[in-house]
């Protein structure tokens, strides 16, 4: 049976931003913390050892898999910051045209720094995740 490895935890979020080793990433990190706890109206938990999330849901599957997941969320990690948001919505895709630079995988979004992307369309990018998983997901 499939184990959820990524739970929230009560680790503290500023301790883990305290230990990213890169200053500029660090900065960042802070200024990501401002901006999706603003955003999202949600306070930051740490999930497993190194996503900061906002906001939870809970997930079912039709294969019947279900768990819980932060709404949004990010990572400053080593290479690069990981932006965590909902994937299956058409209009992400719109809004990460407009983002700036990024590369994105199958649900992370990947960037620098935070000077390569507009804040703006960051913003929408998080309310949209919310939004979305909140009307696929309701509780």
């Amino acid at each position: 049976m499939y184990k959820q490895k990524t739970k929230e935890t009560d680790h503290s979020v500023i301790e883990f931003i305290e230990q990213v080793e890169s200053p500029k990433k660090r900065e960042d990190a802070y200024k990501l913390l401002d901006l999706f706890i603003e955003t999202s109206g949600h306070e930051a938990k740490m999930w497993g050892p190194s996503i900061i999330g906002f906001g939870r849901y809970h997930y079912r599957y039709e294969s019947g898999h279900e768990g819980e997941a932060p709404l949004v969320g990010f990572s400053p990690r080593k290479a690069k910051i990981s932006l965590y948001f909902a994937t299956g919505d058409s209009e992400r895709e719109q809004l990460l045209s407009k983002l700036g630079k990024h590369t994105s995988g199958k649900a992370c979004v990947y960037i620098n720094k935070l000077a390569d992307v507009d804040e703006d369309v960051l913003k929408q990018l998080i309310k949209q995740s919310i939004r979305f998983l909140k009307e696929a997901y309701p509780e």
